[in-house]
């Protein structure tokens, strides 16, 4: 059955989803400027495992936190366990405890943990002191501007990466006004993150490429200038196709967002919107677009 929202044809298919393992830190600082700078730069450079080696995003605000200080979540990805400890350090060590004023906290309930303050402390020199409070553990690191406090362990749960879908619209601005409404809707949606630029990715890849070195290349089937060289999945009239790719903590996070966003794009001008697959090849998650959309609007 087509299903219709707003005149754009969703198409009956999915996303392919895979497992990544995850967790959320819970920066602050003396005010929100200073846990927004801290936030941004520990999630610089890393919108994709091919070349990043890892994904990570700023949640939103968080305004109950452990110190009663403005505080920022941030969601960190990779698809190894052994990874994300690494990943962590390398950030929150140059990142976090380089920025001014802030400290860092554990924002994940969950049985594995990762030693992540713990093996920061050594930065201090032998000068850092610990202090236990409510069963929770916290290490003072002496620096310059005073101490950096840092929870000794962070909780860390299996998650998933890599769901999306493509908006395909008739040109690149109607496109592009589509994804930035479904980012801001997507927003809303605790527990997940829009690693890319804005949210939005314009050089969708597939899973091979013509050369031996590289294991992604473009999605040349949903590139318009290529519409006459390659097998195309463009319908006449699309001549911009932009994606939302969505990592969240649980498969629950990533298709409500992908709901909220679907329904955002289906503007005027939007021919159709799909989702990238590789028949299940690749994820272990299939993210249905009808199924998720539920009663939106069959047609």
């Amino acid at each position: 059955m087509a299903l219709l929202i707003n005149g754009v044809e969703i198409e009956d298919t999915f996303a392919e989803a895979f497992k990544m393992w995850g967790t959320r830190v819970i920066i602050t600082a003396k005010n929100r400027k200073w846990a927004w700078e801290a936030a941004t730069k520990m999630t610089g450079f890393a919108t994709s495992v091919i070349g990043c080696k890892c994904e990570a995003g700023i949640e939103g605000d968080v305004e109950d936190t452990l110190d009663g200080r403005p505080g920022v979540s941030v969601l960190f990805f990779t698809p190894s366990k052994d990874d994300l400890p690494k990943r962590l350090m390398e950030r929150i060590g140059q990142t976090v405890m380089t920025c001014p004023t802030t400290a860092c906290f554990n924002g994940l309930e969950a049985a594995d943990k990762l030693s992540i303050g713990g093996q920061l402390r050594y930065f201090g020199d032998g000068y850092q002191g610990s202090k236990l409070v409510n069963g929770r553990r916290f290490w003072r690191i002496p620096v310059m501007e005073g101490e950096f406090l840092i929870e000794a362990k962070l909780g860390m749960q299996r998650s998933v990466g890599g769901g999306n879908f493509l908006v395909l619209g008739e040109d690149p601005d109607v496109t592009l006004e589509a994804t930035e409404r479904a980012v801001e809707a997507m927003k809303q949606v605790r527990g997940m993150i829009l690693p890319f630029p804005g949210g939005i990715v314009r050089s969708g890849s597939k899973t091979r490429s013509k050369y031996k070195f590289l294991i992604a290349s473009t999605n040349d089937a949903f590139c318009p200038t290529l519409r006459g060289c390659v097998q195309s999945e463009l319908p006449e009239g699309v001549n911009s196709v932009l994606e939302i790719v969505i990592d969240g903590l649980n498969v629950q996070a990533v298709e409500e967002a992908t709901r909220v966003g679907i329904l955002a794009a289906c503007i005027p001008g939007i021919r159709r919107i799909t989702a990238g697959n590789y028949g299940g090849t690749l994820g272990q998650f299939k993210i249905d677009l009808h199924r998720v959309l539920g009663e939106a609007a069959p047609a």
